[in-house]
């Protein structure tokens, strides 16, 4: 356990402050009540892992419940439907911005808080991550007049966080810049904001429709959720208007075809695809105390592949008083696209998929594999991060990697113990017929 709390002498309003205020301070990004049969477990997302925190007796799950609906604007008296609140504080001298969500579960409710960050947003563009070139590309996508930029990944991989830092950048004087969000996660002076209301019909698509009569310069549209919503986005980038979304894809060869999925009509998506950003969050190795380690066969191999370099040496993680398990914080993996013209060309005819990522992938993209090995190299985070994060199974274009070389290059890294000579329990290679039953 993290923390301990005398919940017969503490009330509960007290309890509640402080478990939202130390979780703020050790940089959580979500914090987890999750109901049990004896007792609420909470957990707490620490560089997106979730750690145990406390446990909540049954005497007082109830209260504690109720106390947090309350400040966030729930009904107390609703405990079996999901809710949605949030919660604006000042705490201890912290300024907390927390969005909370209720679902029903057989234990009862359970309760998850999301901390707001936008520090990363606040830094700016440049602070994001970016390799040099990566950074060139964004700053050209954003400078044109009219389209549709988007930024994907999955859920928590720091999509928002982009396209904040962009509006950040795009916020002048003389431009008009409308957003249409569930929710507004941030607050952003001379931008007009939206807050979508299903309730009342006020969804994306409805609000876009009245956004272009709002002589607007620039449109963010907070996600891409359905095909209405795709075709009005992409209408409106072909009428003179830059566009930014999000949408929950991979990389951006799956998010074209998503886009064509969603009916989206091929001509159309041709003339207004600018960019794409995708990305995924690995956690950043702490600057204090890592260290290096050989590279094996695996990984030797791999980088020379995909980044044409010999490297001898990786850093690994090893931990401290500061970071505790090696790693502090997270860093982006990107893979950037500006869609030229012949890819344009392509997506209009409808060419074949293959012939598709070919000319996506052969290009002067950096894949999310490249950019991750890149800053493993880099020193930035560890090849097992990356191994967790991108597929390496099937062909692409650095070859195929396979399933079992994946455990095999892992089990020889933990060979290695923490860098330091020691060495650790090795986990036994699974077998070939082990390795097919695994459901990939």
């Amino acid at each position: 356990m993290i923390a301990k709390f005398d919940f017969e002498k503490t009330p509960v309003v007290e309890v509640v402050n402080e478990i939202l205020v130390d979780a703020s301070k050790r940089g959580a990004s979500d914090i987890h009540f999750d109901p049990l049969t004896d007792y609420m477990k909470v957990r707490i997302r620490i560089d997106g892992s979730l750690i145990n925190y406390t446990e909540v007796p049954n005497g007082v799950k109830k209260n504690l419940i109720t106390r947090i609906k309350i400040i966030s604007g729930m009904n107390i008296t609703e405990s079996r439907l999901p809710q949605d609140g949030a919660i604006k504080a000042t705490l201890k001298d912290i300024n907390l911005d927390l969005r909370v969500s209720s679902i029903p579960t057989s234990e009862g409710e359970k309760i998850v808080i999301r901390i707001l960050d936008y520090s990363m947003s606040l830094n700016g563009l440049e602070n994001l991550g970016f390799s040099a070139e990566n950074y060139k590309k964004v700053l050209k996508m954003i400078t044109v007049p009219n389209g549709i930029i988007l930024v994907t990944g999955a859920t928590g991989s720091g999509k928002s966080t982009t396209v904040y830092s962009i509006l950040q950048r795009l916020n002048r004087e003389e431009t008009n810049i409308i957003t249409v969000e569930d929710p507004i996660e941030m607050d952003v002076e001379g931008i007009n904001q939206i807050q979508t209301n299903s309730e009342i019909g006020l969804d994306f698509a409805t609000s876009l429709r009245s956004i272009l009569r709002q002589d607007p310069n620039i449109i963010m549209v907070g996600e891409i959720r359905d095909t209405e919503t795709a075709k009005i986005a992409v209408r409106a980038s072909i009428t003179g208007h830059l566009v930014l979304s999000t949408l929950h894809t991979n990389d951006s060869l799956n998010t074209i075809e998503r886009l064509l999925d969603m009916e989206v009509e091929r001509y159309l998506l041709a003339s207004s695809l600018t960019g794409i950003i995708s990305q995924k969050l690995a956690r950043k190795l702490c600057q204090n105390c890592k260290t290096t380690r050989p590279t094996n066969d695996y990984e030797k191999s791999l980088i020379k592949k995909v980044l044409n370099r010999e490297v001898d040496e990786v850093y690994t993680s090893e931990g401290c008083e500061i970071c505790g398990n090696g790693y502090h914080g997270r860093i982006a993996l990107h893979e950037v696209l500006v869609i030229n013209q012949e890819i344009k060309d392509a997506i209009s005819s409808g060419i074949a998929r293959e012939i598709l990522r070919d000319l996506v992938y052969k290009t002067d993209v950096t894949t999310l594999l490249q950019d991750g090995l890149e800053k493993v190299v880099n020193g930035l985070t560890t090849f097992e991060e990356v191994l967790k994060l991108i597929e390496l199974e099937g062909e692409d274009a650095y070859g195929k990697f396979d399933l079992k070389t994946a455990i095999d290059s892992t089990t020889i890294v933990n060979e290695y113990g923490n860098g330091n000579g020691n060495t650790e329990e090795v986990t036994p290679i699974p077998t070939n017929d082990e390795i097919e039953a695994i459901e990939i």
